[in-house]
């Protein structure tokens, strides 16, 4: 083909590329200005009182107010109805399955995945068991409510803490005698009160990256997990409590062993005592409780127990309760230890002398036996005299 030619068939390509993206964008514009707006939706779906009964008697509350609506994330950003509901323009709408509350809901459920993608990347239990079948597996509408879900995170992209607080509560949807114990341990109480220091459900179990809670590696990690907030300073610094939790703990026989499980076998599981043992999981007391407080020397025998069931009465007293042995708190250990750390180096190090000189003198006498012998030279045979002419000429005896 001529280069005449090239020029001409380029020029012809890239211009039909041109009508055609023009075309697409037009197209594009129109549908979006066709799209109903929010005030469509909300003319009928704004009168109060309105239920949708499922075939199994189950009710869908399906009445959105405007005031409600218009304090969600959504409408602050600008969603429209139609952007979630694409498919019920007109009326009656298309016809869903309505059999019940979870079969309607299921029908939804890669409506979120448009605007959040990344969400669904994620690797979840929840997600493991929704898509292994599990029917009660919770899906993104059952934890956020499109219509009302307000923003939960700051412009730092921090968890704002009044949304924070409110997480238990979500998950009590479906775990709710787990949300009963919690709501009564000393992390919930506190919690409920607007407390932004303690934990809720998400702080441990993960937002959207829910781990499996009873595999040998999360059992193995839950330390460091305890340890973020109780060796924080500024909030153990609120409460008067120690920050040496962690730290004295791995200094143990338990936190050592499972330390070094975590390290050289995380999948294995070990029968050495981590936080949640002594302390509990949901249910975690204040230490000075009489009933459930490990600050009582029966609690605290009586968690002994769970794993030495031959523990006597004065079993709990060889524990220091995570403190640092101190003149005030366990003085005879203080002192104990302060003698070893004056005794072993001043021992270590006098051994140290005595070795090096045994060792200096060795090798110095080894060393001068090793010079050769000085050689003995032998004394000298007297030289004679030679005859002077005087003994010369002095006449010999006669014959």
């Amino acid at each position: 083909m001529k280069p005449f030619a090239k020029s001409w068939m380029a020029l012809l390509l890239a211009g039909f590329l041109l009508v055609t993206l023009s075309s697409v964008a037009h197209a594009a514009t129109l549908s979006q200005e066709s799209l109903p707006g929010n005030d469509v939706c909300l003319a009928c779906h704004q009168k109060p009182g309105q239920v949708l009964t499922m075939d199994n008697g189950e009710q869908l509350y399906i009445t959105i107010l405007p005031e409600e609506y218009g304090k969600s994330i959504h409408a602050k950003s600008g969603v429209a109805c139609a952007m979630c509901h694409s498919d019920m323009f007109g009326y009656p709408h298309p016809a869903k399955d309505f059999s019940s509350l979870r079969a309607y809901r299921k029908q939804y459920q890669n409506t979120c995945k448009v605007c959040h993608a990344d969400k669904y990347e994620l690797d979840s239990v929840h997600r493991r068991a929704f898509e292994s079948g599990n029917e009660l597996a919770p899906t993104c509408i059952d934890c956020h409510n499109p219509h009302t879900q307000a923003q939960v995170k700051d412009e730092q992209g921090n968890l704002i803490p009044e949304e924070l607080g409110k997480s238990p509560e979500v998950c009590s949807k479906c775990h709710f005698g787990v949300y009963q114990e919690y709501e009564q341990s000393v992390h919930g109480k506190a919690a409920k009160a607007g407390n932004p220091d303690v934990p809720v459900c998400i702080t441990c179990h993960g937002l959207h990256v829910v781990e499996e809670p009873h595999t040998a590696q999360f059992r193995l990690a839950s330390p460091k997990m305890c340890g973020e907030c109780h060796s924080d300073p500024e909030i153990m610094g609120k409460y008067g409590l120690s920050t040496d939790v962690y730290n004295t703990y791995v200094a143990d026989f338990h936190g050592s062993t499972v330390t070094l499980f975590e390290r050289l076998s995380p999948d294995q599981q070990t029968n050495k005592a981590v936080c949640y043992d002594c302390h509990g999981v949901h249910n975690i007391g204040d230490v000075d409780d009489p009933v459930v407080g490990l600050g009582m020397k029966q609690n605290m025998l009586k968690a002994c127990q769970r794993c030495h069931p031959d523990a006597t009465e004065n079993f709990p007293d060889s524990w220091m309760s995570h403190y640092r042995p101190d003149r005030e708190k366990y003085p005879l250990v203080y002192y104990v230890n302060l003698f070893y750390k004056i005794f072993i180096p001043l021992v270590l190090g006098g051994m140290a002398v005595f070795v090096a000189s045994d060792v200096y003198h060795r090798v110095r006498r080894a060393l001068s036996r090793r010079k050769p012998a000085e050689t003995v030279q032998p004394a000298a045979e007297p030289q004679e005299k030679p005859e002077t002419s005087e003994t010369a000429q002095q006449p010999g005896k006669e014959e």
